[in-house]
């Protein structure tokens, strides 16, 4: 190939690529984008607010669903500052503890069942008492 021709596609392909540049716009705002080939925001606040508004309803599901599991912890922990501990149920539930809400449950051996909310357990014992446990290194459950 001369010179002649590859300054002509040089050319061809910088009108190309300009072309293609113009022609994206940013997600959010719709302004046209520069820079690199594969940028989608024209800046941080609009891929923020691209990103917000994308997930708005899911996290609005998940911080309602943070908050019961925040608010049962520090119930747990309110009553169980030794590591160990036994109360009413009644007195949890009016304090606010949602038993339907926990972060994951433990079996023993002998099949007693655990609900955690992160570090506080409880379990149901007989005549409407509650365990509350710390899962901790010092504690065994």
């Amino acid at each position: 190939m001369d010179t002649g021709n590859s300054i002509v596609i040089s050319i061809i392909l910088l009108s190309l690529k300009k072309n293609v540049m113009e022609d994206r716009l940013c997600l959010e705002c719709q302004q046209p984008l520069s820079g690199r080939a594969d940028k989608k925001f024209c800046d941080d606040q609009c891929r923020s607010s691209y990103n917000n508004r994308l997930n708005a309803d899911s996290s609005k599901v998940v911080r309602s669903i943070n908050a019961i599991l925040r608010r049962n912890k520090q119930i747990l922990s309110d009553y169980c500052p030794e590591g160990k501990s036994k109360i009413k149920k009644e007195k949890l539930i009016s304090k606010g503890l949602d038993s339907q809400y926990h972060t994951h449950t433990y079996t023993t051996k002998e099949g007693s069942v655990y609900r955690f909310c992160y570090d506080y357990g409880w379990l149901q014992l007989d005549n409407d008492y509650i365990l509350i446990v710390r899962n901790d290194s010092q504690t065994k459950i």
